[in-house]
């Protein structure tokens, strides 16, 4: 691909990928300060700074890293590190759909396999939350900003994480949650229906985690089942008119 390939490719599309870098700095600190855990589990099951790094570069689920950091460590077998990889991701099967709804149908396979490549839990929650189709150029931005924040805290959980007290590294982890109520906060203001949905998930995902019958159940498959449960009871119940969507559009 030439220069001039390349600049035709970013023709047009130069302000949301701009954008997508903008709205992924926050995305950036709070992953900077999360992944010091899953560096401080990657250096118990025995990698090197640069191997845990390069991990976080490739698999950008701070979950599945951690879930594997901790078999590695207590010498797991093959088959149950695979299950367990599978259970723990298998919600961005649901995040990849949901996104490629909001793709244009226009958009390539190339371009809708890289934004599959490239979703997190908080670059999700951006790039759903936006009105109208999305440019996967959006979803760049947010990627390049966004994602070099896990390899670098990893890369200090490794070097310093065990310096620093298991307080401080909790509390650094705190701030992903502070950044999701950030990214849906406007939105539910503006919606009755989005408010009144998001307080729902966080009233029985607290009791998806206390009530005992459901402790069985992992943390992934508990995401599944309550996403497609009050995703299809809100589309049941209070469908989008196909005018809104032209208007968002």
């Amino acid at each position: 691909m030439g220069k001039g390939d390349i600049i035709k490719m970013f023709r047009g599309h130069g302000r949301w990928y701009i954008k997508g870098i903008k709205d992924g700095v926050p995305i950036f600190l709070g992953y900077l300060a999360a992944s010091i855990t899953i560096g401080i589990s990657a250096k118990n099951a025995g990698l090197s700074a640069l191997q845990a790094t390069f991990t976080s570069l490739l698999i950008n689920a701070s979950a599945g890293e951690f879930i594997g950091f901790t078999l590695m460590a207590a010498n797991s077998g093959y088959i149950e590190l695979l299950i367990m990889e599978a259970v723990a991701n298998s919600r961005y099967l649901l995040m990849s759909c949901a996104l490629s709804q909001k793709l244009g149908p226009d958009v390539s396979i190339w371009h809708r396999l890289l934004v599959g490549f490239g979703i997190t839990d908080e670059i999700f929650g951006f790039s759903v939350t936006r009105a109208g189709k999305l440019d996967p150029f959006y979803n760049y931005g947010l990627m390049t900003s966004a994602l070099p924040g896990c390899a670098l805290g990893t890369f200090l959980g490794v070097i310093l994480g065990n310096i620093l007290p298991m307080r401080m590294v909790s509390a650094l982890s705190m701030g992903l949650y502070g950044m999701f109520v950030a990214v849906y906060t406007p939105q539910a203001r503006k919606d009755k229906i989005v408010r009144v949905l998001v307080i729902l998930s966080f009233i029985l995902s607290w009791a998806f985690a206390k009530i005992s019958i459901f402790s069985g159940i992992s943390s992934g498959a508990k995401t599944i089942i309550l996403t497609v449960v009050i995703s299809l009871a809100a589309a049941i119940l209070f469908p989008v008119k196909e005018e809104e969507k032209k208007d968002e559009a």
